[in-house]
């Protein structure tokens, strides 16, 4: 289960800005392999009709949903407790984005969405049914759904409409609306058609409910997922614009659409900059998720041609009003700029409980050099983190070590029986030291353990059929030379780079660093035109589920568009994807997902970099916060307000 909180375009837009990722990929700075098989086969679907059996009862009505612990808060809570509930409105937030774009619909592979648009999650424009809790891990709350319910061997689930949701020109938003959004979403990328494999129909069940009814039973995700589906006008979509020609949903497009959000498209100048207005009688303003925030009456985004002209523009002010910080050299040595002495400008530190998705060199794993693992472990043998942390990062990061980092989800140790028990079966299809060693990245401390580092990866080079020629390290069957093009989408991308290309040198790897703008980084990485790229992996949250299909499995390695980023195509690891699905309880799913994680490790798809378990805040000092932050996402812009906004005390007292 994504994380798809409200504050996920501002806060993608700040990464964008530091070149990091939030979806859907980003070169980062501080911030199978190719077996060609079939996946693994799906577990058989169980008949969830009335002929099977007796349909199970549905379960009763309820304005949350939660995967993990029970939710904290009542039914009829009023609003999240760290929010201010009387946070005045008005005023600008300023924001940076980095490139351009060109269009207004995120939701197709085509075109660079404009900032504030998410393909997942609605983003500023759009409501879905239910919406993920900023203060919880795995808890949704009612949105345009006022209510859900499904049966205990969770084959359907169905959503009761808030009568009082609807769109910004006043329609009210139907059932109609959700069964269209669920049915053309599914054409229109294959995350989609991957992420709702499982769900067979969408009809409408009543006046105001929609139900979806799956082609499996046991699935505990598959409600929740369905709870964060974007809800799209139909009316509008099928309606006619302004040019007298029918709108289509499969184009880009650069006509504002419609929408149901805290927000609409404003002014814009195409590729230039774009400005969200406020819209002043949304119908959710006081809806619980949302009381309390959304408090600008403008989100202004300017984009700028890369991450050094962003940092240029919050130390100058007007142009972005806080910055995510994820250049360890910024956080530690730059923050002497006049405004930050004169105190214009504060920085903070948040700890960050989110679990910590994969940061990585992420490998091609479809290009045939790369399709033998001890090829990709020699790679991750020549990565010398430690020294890369002291010259460059100031000793402030961790080593990233699992694809689930700062959460029980991360595999530790060996496996134990519950993981064993989704391992065994697989024992002859994955790596043998998964069962007997405890995976452990190289170490550099000293001279001695570079040169043994090096020559261990040179041997695996040498059993892979790789010899030196000279200065060169060349197939010994054929004679062409190992050679890598490192991709990147900022010119300070090589100083993350390079200190890793020149380890590879030291193997006679042609390492090279190209670096493109980011629409062309975007337009090679969705179509999967690369050989290795340094980037973050979309958020994962503490329930993985259907997602991990679009991000591992064989089904999702050539589909452009997917989030199967290093190609990998593994029939152990698409049945381990089905296991975390599949997880009777918690225990399971955790158990399965350590299993995933070993394999994963342990096949070296990737070179894991590193991370920081807390949030680096700088901000302008024009705005009010809450006294707390979120317990769980660390950080809710959306629940900042403008301080010049704020009743003016009367001057006599």
């Amino acid at each position: 289960m994504p994380i798809v909180t409200r504050a996920a375009p501002l806060l993608a837009t700040t990464l964008l800005a530091l070149g990091l990722s939030f979806s859907p990929v980003w070169a980062q700075d501080q911030g199978s392999g190719g077996s060609g098989a079939a996946p693994a086969e799906t577990p058989a679907p169980q008949d969830t009709t009335q002929s099977a059996k007796a349909k199970p009862a549905m379960g009763e009505w309820q304005t949350s949903m939660s995967l993990a612990e029970p939710s904290r808060y009542p039914p009829d809570f009023q609003h999240y407790d760290y929010v201010n509930p009387d946070a005045p409105k008005g005023g600008k937030l300023n924001s940076v984005a980095i490139g351009s774009y060109d269009s207004f619909n995120p939701f197709v592979v085509r075109g660079t969405a404009a900032a504030g648009l998410a393909n997942f999650g609605g983003g500023l424009l759009f409501d879905t049914l239910m919406e993920q809790s900023t203060d919880e891990p795995s808890v949704s709350y009612a949105m345009i759904a006022e209510a859900v319910r499904y049966p205990e061997d969770e084959s359907s689930v169905t959503f009761r409409l808030n009568p009082k949701a609807k769109w910004h020109d006043g329609e009210p938003i139907t059932v109609e609306d959700v069964i269209w959004s669920f049915d053309t979403l599914k054409k229109l990328h294959p995350q989609w058609a991957t992420y709702y494999k499982n769900v067979v129909k969408a009809e409408k069940t009543g006046e105001r409910e929609v139900t979806f009814t799956f082609d499996q039973t046991g699935n505990r995700e598959l409600p929740h997922i369905m709870g964060d589906l974007t809800v799209l006008p139909k009316h509008w979509w099928e309606g006619t614009g302004p040019d007298g020609k029918k709108r289509d949903i499969t184009q880009p497009t650069l006509e504002a659409p419609l929408g149901s959000g805290p927000y609409r498209i404003g002014r814009h100048v195409t590729g230039q900059s774009i400005e969200w207005d406020r819209v002043k009688d949304y119908w959710g303003a006081d809806v619980a998720p949302h009381k309390g925030r959304y408090n600008f009456d403008t989100i202004d985004y300017t984009y700028l041609r890369d991450t050094n002209a962003s940092w240029e523009a919050f130390k100058k002010g007007g142009l972005d009003d806080y910055r995510i910080e994820n250049i360890s050299r910024r956080w530690a040595k730059e923050y002497d700029f006049p405004a930050f002495k004169n105190g214009e400008v504060k920085k903070t530190t948040i700890p960050d409980h989110q679990v910590e998705s994969m940061q990585a060199y992420v490998l091609n794993n479809r290009l045939p050099k790369f399709q033998d693992r001890r090829v990709r472990e020699a790679l991750t043998l020549a990565y010398n983190f430690e020294d890369m942390n002291k010259s460059l990062f100031f000793g402030l990061y961790q080593r990233m070590s699992s694809y689930f980092d700062n959460s029980e989800l991360a595999s530790r140790g060996l496996p134990d029986e519950r993981e064993l028990k989704f391992l065994e079966p697989l024992k002859d299809q994955i790596p043998p030291e998964v069962f007997t060693e405890e995976f452990k990245l190289p170490v550099y401390t000293d001279n001695q353990s570079t040169r043994d580092n090096l020559r261990k990866a040179y041997e695996l080079l040498q059993q892979a059929g790789y010899e030196r020629k000279g200065s060169r390290l060349v197939n010994a069957k054929t004679g062409e030379p190992l050679s890598i093009e490192m991709l990147g989408d900022d010119p300070t991308d090589a100083r993350t780079l390079q200190p890793y290309a020149d380890s590879l040198k030291r193997l006679g790897i042609d390492a090279r660093i190209r670096i493109v703008d980011s629409n062309q980084y975007i337009e090679r990485m969705t179509n999967f035109d690369f050989e290795l790229a340094a980037m973050k992996y979309y958020p994962q949250s503490m329930s993985p589920g259907n997602e991990q299909r679009d991000f591992w499995s064989s089904g999702a390695a050539d589909s452009p568009g997917s989030r199967n980023y290093a190609g990998i195509k593994n029939p152990a690891i698409d049945k381990l994807i089905n296991d975390i699905v599949y997880a009777k309880d918690r225990d399971d799913l955790v158990a399965a997902t350590h299993a995933l994680d070993r394999v994963m490790l342990w096949e070296y798809y990737v070179v894991p970099q590193w991370y920081k378990p807390e949030i680096w805040l700088a901000y302008w000092d024009k705005f009010g916060r809450p006294e707390k932050s979120p317990s769980y996402s660390g950080l809710d812009p959306f629940s900042w307000w403008v301080k010049s906004a704020e009743p003016q005390k009367d001057a006599a007292n």
